[in-house]
């Protein structure tokens, strides 16, 4: 770390979980058997999360520590996977910010008025720790409770918020997104770049607080083309990652449909590329090139097979990923709702027991 950043509560989590076979991954280290841990693992799978947020709506659940606590543990109880991911949502940010937003059941982020023109931009304000101080108190909470277990803390990358903000919520085209980021390419440049400083700031209250790595999703940026997502959501993903380097925290990058951008989501920055089911890893390796570990890739629909079919699957990843430098086994996309619970419990023992150093 550089001289002008504060010792924080992250340093001594990062003690304590530095040994743990999830961060010696990250850094490409020998691990005791492969980490295991998935995307969405706290959720919707869990009947124990579906009582606990029983009329409570998505977004108020993400700012009650103890329940934020609390989620985020199931998991780690029930799968015994090798890291707890923070639970939270990618809008959390943004609703932290003073935007007119809700998370609407069965159709995801509303934004009531989208951004379009550039006086809306005055609506992006930055981030103040303060806004989210129930992040900073639900860490706290959670280092002490998981112990060596290390947890990822995590944002919406640039280009997925933006498309949320400019749509007014999901799309299947992105038609409003591609027409600013053709039509007005200063004003799609201010916009990532706010979103940028924006999602800078609230991983470093996570890491601050005691994250030992963090995960920047981007869930909509497979809709674009390798020369665009250079020249127009590059910049601002490496804007972020640049931002928390100096915390020295494992960074990961994911991506849905980037089987062709994976080289250049490991170049914006990433210790960590995560894949998902559609590109093998020892291909997505070629791809990204030497030097970072990956993550993934089994498909969350082979979960609905039978256990021989999970298994034999799970193999064909762990033999793809046999020759890289480091490997987090994981899924190719989060876990589906309708998901087993008892599937993900023996995915995990099977790949640690088919592992082991």
């Amino acid at each position: 770390m550089s001289g002008n950043e504060r010792p924080t509560g992250q340093q001594q989590t990062s003690t304590a979980a530095a040994e743990s076979a999830f961060l010696k991954a990250c850094r490409g280290e020998p691990v005791p058997h492969t980490p295991v841990w998935f995307m969405r693992q706290a959720g919707r799978s869990l009947p124990e999360y579906l009582k606990v947020r029983e009329g409570i709506p998505m977004l108020e659940s993400c700012m009650r520590p103890e329940l934020v606590t609390e989620i985020t543990l199931q998991p780690v109880r029930r799968h015994k996977v090798d890291a707890a991911i923070y639970f939270s949502d990618i809008v959390v940010p943004l609703k932290a910010i003073g935007l007119d937003l809700d998370i609407k059941p069965g159709v995801g982020p509303v934004v009531a008025e989208p951004i379009r023109t550039r006086a809306d931009l005055q609506r992006l304000r930055a981030l103040e720790p303060d806004d989210v101080a129930y992040v900073t108190e639900a860490i706290g909470m959670l280092t002490g409770e998981l112990g060596s277990t290390p947890l990822i803390g995590f944002a919406g990358a640039p280009f997925t918020l933006a498309s949320y903000l400019v749509e007014g919520g999901p799309s299947r085209n992105h038609e409003h997104t591609k027409a600013m980021m053709y039509g007005d390419p200063e004003l799609w440049a201010d916009l990532l770049d706010r979103l940028a400083d924006i999602t800078s700031a609230f991983l470093t209250v996570q890491i601050e607080a005691g994250a030992s790595a963090v995960q920047l999703f981007d869930s909509w940026v497979g809709a674009l083309a390798p020369a665009e997502y250079r020249r127009s959501v590059m910049p601002a993903s490496s804007k972020v990652f640049d931002a928390v380097a100096g915390y020295g925290v494992p960074r990961i990058h994911f991506g849905v449909g980037t089987g062709e951008l994976l080289g250049l989501m490991g170049e914006a920055g990433a210790d960590v590329v995560g894949v998902d089911w559609r590109v093998p890893l020892d291909e997505a390796a070629r791809r990204v090139g030497a030097g970072r570990t990956l993550q993934g890739n089994l498909d969350p629909a082979v979960l609905f097979a039978p256990r021989s079919a999970v298994e034999s699957a799970a193999r064909e990843v762990l033999a793809s990923a046999r020759d890289l430098p480091g490997h987090i086994f994981n899924l190719g996309h989060g876990v589906l709702p309708a998901t087993d619970p008892d599937a993900l419990t023996r995915l995990v023992d099977f790949v640690h027991s088919q592992t082991q150093a």
